[in-house]
């Protein structure tokens, strides 16, 4: 038997994080507790494993709130949506869930917060991203969107002295660092986040991506094409010298990548067992040993929605194993709130 000369270095942490898991189980529960169809705007998260199996579930994913019968129950995805949408489903009589990421509405309430003072706020992202999207809707009138140091260098704002940046939840770190460098040189008194915008599970997995690239020539990056932080987690790879690639799955893997180390991580809406999928095609065609690299443990989970908690709670559906209490905790809160 030929000995294995090559590793697979995986990257720890990798795949799904809490704003994803909670995301997904908000569309689980929902299809449990009100029965199928759910209606979902726009995918839940960006990854097409995940919408399919919930499709196959009874999940239906629209563009529109139109394509939405009235009184039917819809989720609003991880992504965020504008106060215009939330008022269109309430008009329509729509029974509504929201699964905005946590570290997502940390941001809408920043964007509200400056409007209401009066700032110009510059909002450093990609501006057809539905998180932006939403962001944006907070205040239109206020935020100016940045996507490059170069568009840094061309903005004006009506008072120098009053403005802000906040930033899209999945960006690359570096690629911010140098746009927020801008922003301070051409405007000293910019106010800026208390705590990163950028979420703790994007820094983590980029981190990670980076002690790949240190060890391996090339790194694999299993995401969706439409993934900005799985597509981010490519260019900080290509950026500390490594070759990288983005695949949605194991069949994505060609014969002619294996050919020394690999690097492999996922974007945070990737399932863990699409991940382990590649990790055995890679294997099975170079015989490679597995090394994980471990950078830091994640222990954060966000609480479901309330309401649907408490709804949950009288039809006799569990929460998910390892957050009954928490979740016992939110349904009582909402009731007590409610009634």
């Amino acid at each position: 038997m030929t000995p294995t000369t090559h590793t697979l270095y995986l990257a720890a942490p990798r795949g799904f994080c809490a704003g994803v898991d909670r995301a997904i189980d908000i569309v689980d529960m929902a299809l449990q507790v009100y029965g199928a169809p759910i209606y979902v705007r726009h995918e839940i998260v960006h990854n097409r494993h995940v919408v399919e199996d919930l499709r196959r579930k009874g999940a239906v994913f629209v563009d529109e709130l139109a394509d939405v019968p009235a009184g039917a129950v819809v989720i609003f995805s991880a992504h965020g949506v504008s106060p215009e949408v939330r008022r269109e489903a309430d008009a329509r009589g729509l029974r509504s869930l929201d699964a905005t990421c946590p570290l997502v509405t940390k941001v809408h309430l920043e964007a509200l917060r400056y409007a209401q003072q009066g700032y110009t706020i510059v909002l450093v992202g990609h501006r057809n991203h539905v998180e932006v999207i939403g962001t944006l809707g907070e205040a239109p009138e206020s935020i100016v969107v940045v996507e490059s140091a170069a568009e840094a260098e061309r903005i004006t704002v009506r008072d120098p002295e009053r403005i802000a940046y906040i930033t899209q939840t999945t960006l690359s770190m570096d690629d911010l660092r140098d746009i927020v460098d801008v922003l301070k040189r051409r405007f000293p008194a910019i106010h800026e986040p208390a705590k990163d915008d950028i979420c703790y599970a994007t820094q983590n997995r980029q981190n990670a991506v980076k002690a790949l690239a240190a060890r391996c020539r090339r790194v694999l990056v299993v995401g969706a094409p439409t993934s900005s932080n799985a597509n981010r987690l490519v260019e900080v790879a290509i950026a500390h010298g490594a070759q990288s690639v983005l695949i949605e799955s194991a069949e994505d893997i060609g014969p002619e990548w294996i050919d020394g180390d690999l690097g492999l991580t996922a974007g945070a809406s990737t399932p863990e067992p699409i991940v382990r999928a590649c990790i055995d095609r890679v294997c099975m065609l170079g015989g490679h040993r597995v090394e994980e690299i471990v950078l830091t443990e994640e222990r954060i989970m966000f609480p479901l929605p309330g309401e649907l908690l408490a709804v949950a709670q009288e039809r006799g559906v569990a929460a998910r194993p390892g957050n009954e209490r928490a979740a016992a905790r939110a349904a009582e809160e909402f009731r007590i709130r409610h009634h």
